[in-house]
């Protein structure tokens, strides 16, 4: 695993989204990413509030376990360095994420689906 340079946010709502992507990017993530966007596109998985995916569809579920197990890691990182609760840090990179995601994408929000 390639290293990656630790980056200490001392207001973590600035910059945590370009702060994902960095980190995305120097672990080689292009592939993942372009799975990402497909399985969104095709509405097999969706977002969530708390900055997981969920597999709406029960073949990505492997996938969607894969996308959180990355994201989980990150988010401890950062919750580590900056001592708050990892379910913070995911929700602060699920704003994020549903801002950013294209139109069309689903989104689950107090347990209900619906489309960007």
């Amino acid at each position: 695993m390639p290293y990656v340079p630790k980056r200490i946010i001392t207001r973590p709502l600035w910059g945590i989204m370009n702060t994902i992507l960095l980190t995305l990017s120097l672990l080689g993530a292009s592939v993942w990413a372009d799975s990402l966007e497909s399985l969104r596109a095709s509405g097999a998985i969706g977002e969530s509030y708390n900055g997981y995916v969920i597999a709406r569809d029960p073949g990505a579920k492997a996938e969607a376990d894969a996308i959180n197990a990355r994201r989980s890691a990150i988010y401890q990182e950062k919750a580590a360095a900056q001592g708050i609760d990892i379910e913070q840090v995911g929700k602060v990179y699920a704003e994020e994420i549903i801002r950013q995601v294209p139109p069309g994408t689903w989104i689950q929000i107090n347990g209900q689906w619906k489309k960007k």
